[in-house]
């Protein structure tokens, strides 16, 4: 999987537990000095295509301190996959479902101690985060060189749309936005790198504001195209497809607000 000759697929959500991932499902219960495994997880990026999947199941009781990790390989008998899911954007990648379905795996296949898969979720969740905003960044980066392109080829009442001064301010605005947000970007990155005691804010703030204003820049990109920017020839309308996702995946940025809520308002902070 480093040389990238493998791809791998993060089986966390099901189909009754997004935003509240601790309360999963999904069992691993032991049987003959290995584990059995039973559920089904859902929007899983890569389903079918990848060819390790590393499964959060429920080894113990209900909550966070009950879940564990486990590896299953794409042969393992009894994991099968749901069809393709027909999506709004983000069609380069397949999602679908993960199923399992009595699937026996030797003990050596968890992933640290029971119990320990909640936090390697988490622990994952602050990288992926990053990740997904830094995807909103270069595609608003995109969305805003091929709208300032676009201004100064297309004219209207005689004059290149660059030079109208509503038209000026808009990208002055969208530029400006989209460097706050790299910044930003950077300073979580950082933080995360250094292990820094607050990396976990930093992370879920930049999730919920460069996801925020990546889709924004790029909707506004396709606003400067006009009836043009409708048009799939042009390449906008993909971008904000594409964008729209990332406010919900690696946890909504509803639940960014809750954890930056929650970081901020706990006792002695």
């Amino acid at each position: 999987m480093c040389q990238f000759k493998l791809l791998g697929a993060y089986c966390l959500t099901e189909p009754a537990s997004g935003s509240d991932a601790s309360a999963l499902t999904t069992r691993a219960l032991q049987h003959d000095g290995g584990y059995v495994l039973n559920g089904v997880k859902q929007f899983i990026s890569g389903a079918g295509d990848a060819e390790v999947y590393i499964v959060m199941a429920r080894t113990g009781a209900p909550g966070p301190k009950g879940i564990s990790a486990f590896i299953v390989e794409k042969e393992t008998e009894g994991l099968s996959f749901g069809p393709v899911e027909k999506k709004m954007g983000w069609n380069a990648q397949a999602t679908r479902q993960v199923i399992l379905d009595d699937v026996r795996i030797p003990a050596e296949n968890l992933l640290g101690a029971e119990g320990f898969g909640f936090k390697i979720a988490m622990c994952a969740l602050d990288g992926g985060r990053l990740n997904i905003a830094a995807c909103s960044l270069g595609g608003a980066r995109s969305a805003l060189q091929k709208a300032s392109a676009y201004l100064k080829e297309r004219e209207a009442f005689g004059h290149p749309l660059a030079e109208f001064q509503a038209l000026q301010f808009r990208i002055a605005d969208m530029a400006t936005e989209l460097e706050v947000a790299q910044t930003f970007l950077w300073r979580a990155a950082s933080a995360l790198d250094a292990k820094e005691p607050n990396a976990t804010l930093l992370c879920a703030m930049a999730k919920r504001f460069v996801t925020d204003a990546g889709f924004n820049i790029a909707n506004q990109a396709l606003q400067l195209f006009g009836g043009y920017g409708y048009l799939t020839d042009y390449g906008i309308e993909k971008i904000v497809r594409d964008l729209r996702v990332h406010q919900i995946l690696e946890g909504t940025n509803e639940i960014m607000r809750v954890i930056v809520a929650r970081n901020l308002l706990q006792p002695g902070q």
